[in-house]
């Protein structure tokens, strides 16, 4: 990737530069018991090849709006960042009737029909299995994006001053504004290079945005991202935050 390291694909840019072996996304659903991590070099080949989908399968162009309907999940960061690597305004529970094209869950996909334009589903099964039946009128995620390219090239450069990413009940922000805000969360929060942050927040505001995947992402720490947390009690919490070696906790 080429991007500039002031957008957050730059800043994914930067840290497979650094440590791509590195943990970066530990993910956890506690309704199925899964667990899956991912090191910089990981989420960035996953990143690559999304982008890729949109900007080739999808024929998306710079500045279409993408409603992301998904929950806090691995692969809904994946799906930021190649929003961020493409130029694509990430639209999070954003109205699918007003967007270019939509990116679903099995819980949405019903809301999803309302788009006119490309509709892609995700079964959010373990390790990003397919579905065991392809919902009509959506392309299945976990089928099409194996096949694309490991390496990611936009057409047109994407930098700071492109829109990049509207919260749910927020203002859009450009990729350098989403940067920035990461940036001051961290310093807010204590976060530094090496950090480890347990977030318990879901994915329905900036701030849980922030503290699961972009204000460590920002400052070279790494995130352990929980669904569904409200099954695991305190000492369960607990023993995940040590067995992770938790240096923060968000809730």
């Amino acid at each position: 990737m080429s991007t500039s390291p002031r957008t957050p694909a730059g800043l994914l840019s930067s840290a497979l530069d650094q440590d791509p072996g590195r943990p970066l996304v530990t993910f956890y659903d506690d309704a199925t018991g899964e667990r899956v991590e991912l090191s910089v070099a990981t989420f960035a080949n996953w990143t690559a090849k999304t982008a890729n989908l949109l900007q080739d399968e999808l024929a998306t162009e710079p500045g279409d709006r993408l409603a992301l309907l998904l929950p806090a999940h691995w692969q809904t960061a994946v799906w930021l960042l190649a929003c961020s690597s493409a130029g694509v305004v990430a639209d999070m529970a954003g109205d699918p009737a007003g967007a270019s094209l939509v990116v679903a869950g099995p819980d949405t996909l019903e809301a999803a029909r309302a788009c006119g334009g490309e509709r892609v589903a995700l079964s959010l099964l373990p390790l990003g299995a397919r579905f065991r039946e392809q919902p009509e009128g959506f392309m299945d995620y976990a089928a099409e994006v194996p096949g694309q390219g490991d390496r990611f090239m936009p057409y047109a450069p994407v930098g700071p001053g492109d829109e990049f990413l509207r919260p749910p009940g927020g203002e859009t922000l450009t990729g350098g504004e989403a940067v920035e805000r990461a940036l001051a969360d961290a310093e807010s929060l204590g976060l530094k290079a090496g950090s480890r942050v347990l977030s318990l927040r879901p994915y329905d505001s900036w701030d849980g945005l922030s503290a699961g995947l972009l204000a460590p992402l920002a400052v070279g720490g790494s995130v352990v991202l929980c669904r569904n947390p409200e099954r695991l009690d305190s000492a369960g919490l607990g023993k995940r935050a040590e067995d992770e070696r938790v240096t923060h906790t968000i809730d």
